[in-house]
C-alpha cells in the first residue's frame, strides 16, 4: 500500500480546489490538476456506487493478483473524468488516487486502466 505524503483524505467538496474537468486532448473531457503534486502525494478518493455493470465511469478494483473483480465502483466525484494514458501520471491503491511522479499544474491527469474486464 502507497504511503501519502499528505495523510488526510480529501472530502468531495474540496477536490475542487485542486482538480478540475475541462476538455482533453485525450479524450473528451479530461481531469486536471489545478495544483502541482509531488510524486506519491495523494489526489482523492474515487466514491461511487457499488456495480456489477461496466459503463464509462466505472472503476474495477482487483485482488492483489489482478485475477477476480473484488468490487466496481460507478463514479460520482471528479475523478471519474481522468482518462487513459499508456505513460500514466497517476496511480490507483485500490479506490485512493495518487500521483505516480511530480506533476505540474495544468497537467491532465490519467492512469493505465488496465485491461478491460469482462
Amino acid at each position: 500500500m502507497r504511503r501519502a505524503i499528505i495523510n488526510k483524505r480529501i472530502k468531495d467538496q474540496f477536490l475542487e480546489r485542486i482538480v478540475y474537468k475541462d476538455q482533453s486532448t485525450i479524450h473528451g473531457n479530461g481531469l486536471f490538476a489545478r495544483v502541482s503534486f509531488k510524486k506519491d502525494e495523494y489526489i482523492g478518493t474515487y466514491h461511487g456506487s457499488k456495480t456489477t455493470e461496466n459503463n464509462t465511469y466505472v472503476l474495477w478494483v482487483y485482488d492483489e493478483d489482478n485475477e477476480e473483480k473484488a468490487v466496481g465502483v460507478d463514479g460520482e466525484n471528479l475523478l471519474r473524468y481522468l482518462n487513459h494514458s499508456e505513460q500514466p501520471n497517476t496511480v490507483f491503491d485500490e479506490l485512493d488516487l495518487y500521483a505516480e511522479r511530480d506533476i505540474e499544474a495544468g497537467e491532465e491527469l490519467c492512469f493505465d486502466y488496465g485491461e478491460t474486464p469482462d
